[in-house]
């Protein structure tokens, strides 16, 4: 079968990266999509059930810092454009290990561009580089204001200065060698198949358990939130239809700290769950607040929405049921990925509170 455009997605089998693979297989039968990705403890083949044998659709393992698997790939696919979202991504893991980061964020992302450089150098028509960016690169917010695309860099942990040093390299290559790029810097998702060392699907795991609720600090740190189908529509729409060499932001329009929205969450399974509003509530506790921790975020998204006609189509309590709706009814999976290394991860990370 002869397809319209052979594109690239790295870190595919992660949590955004299977929900943008299943969207793309499904909605662009003429785009034949290939998945790398290391399959490191994020990523999980359990994600991509639903697409593993369609027609348009392929994986290859391997690690985007590794350059003769890239360029081996880029020889055997001839790749049209590459959608890179191949991450370490965790704060906390960033503060315990912060050259793991350092390695994949930047070096990996480095790899990438040079392997599009030498490829398509003799003809960047129709070529795209699209990298997939946090908007936790801005720094922190006070109580007022909002993020947008002209918003200084100010990263505050290593994760986040990784993720802006990679943002950094993808526009240098868009000066210095006409490479086409474009960007986008999204606020928290969420949604299906989402490692559970993120706030929600940590906590619907949790208070379905009866455990303990390990709130940081005051529990005010405020972030945006956007359901992980929405992003997958906004990086359809970018990359489509954006400007080449331009930035967006994505974002819910759709504020939470994260106290109220544990509130909101432990209500939701306990109704769900047949229990007494309120239980759940009871298990929360406040820890030790985490180093760097950036009070707020808040994305202005009105550049996609007005150039692009992108908006997010759920409210957040709609998403945030089928969020808890799926993680219930897929239980197994969620069991799979709380396991072995998890748990001694989680130890280490909260101590013996729990």
């Amino acid at each position: 079968m002869n397809f319209e455009k052979h594109i690239l997605v790295t870190g595919g089998a992660g949590f955004i990266g299977s929900n943008l693979c299943v969207y793309l297989v499904h909605k662009y039968s003429n785009y034949k999509i290939i998945n790398l990705d290391a399959l490191t403890y994020a990523g999980n083949l359990e994600n991509l059930k639903s697409i593993e044998n369609a027609q348009n659709y392929v994986f290859e393992k391997g690690d985007i810092t590794d350059e003769s698997k890239v360029n081996a790939l880029f020889e055997k696919y001839k790749f049209d454009a590459v959608i890179h979202l191949a991450a370490e991504s965790h704060v906390d893991r960033s503060i315990r290990n912060p050259l793991t980061f350092v390695n994949t964020n930047i070096v990996g992302t480095m790899v990438l561009l040079n392997s599009c450089k030498h490829y398509w150098q003799d003809n960047l028509e129709d070529k795209l580089f699209y990298h997939v960016s946090t908007d936790e690169v801005y720094g922190s917010l006070g109580e007022i204001g909002l993020f947008t695309e002209e918003t200084p860099y100010d990263p505050r942990s290593p994760y986040s200065a990784s993720k802006a040093s990679s943002d950094h390299l993808v526009r240098a290559y868009y000066h210095t060698y006409n490479l086409p790029v474009k960007i986008s810097n999204c606020s928290n998702n969420y949604g299906a198949f989402q490692f559970p060392e993120k706030l929600l699907p940590i906590f619907i795991h949790k208070i379905k358990n009866g455990e303990k609720l390990p709130v940081y600090g005051d529990g005010k740190y405020t972030r945006d939130w956007l359901w992980v189908e929405d992003h997958c529509s906004a990086i359809d729409v970018i990359f489509h239809k954006g400007k080449v060499g331009d930035t967006y932001n994505i974002g819910g329009f759709n504020e939470w700290k994260n106290i109220d929205l544990i509130h909101l969450l432990c209500d939701k399974m306990d109704e769900k769950l047949n229990r007494e509003i309120g239980t759940s509530r009871e298990s929360i506790i406040f820890v030790k607040d985490r180093a760097g921790h950036d009070r707020r975020y808040a994305i202005d998204a009105s550049k996609l929405s007005n150039e692009l006609g992108w908006k997010p189509s759920l409210q957040f309590e709609e998403g945030l049921e089928k969020t808890i709706d799926w993680y219930l009814a897929n239980s197994d999976w969620l069991e799979n990925v709380t396991s072995g290394a998890y748990q001694e991860y989680h130890k280490e990370q909260y101590g013996n509170v729990l």
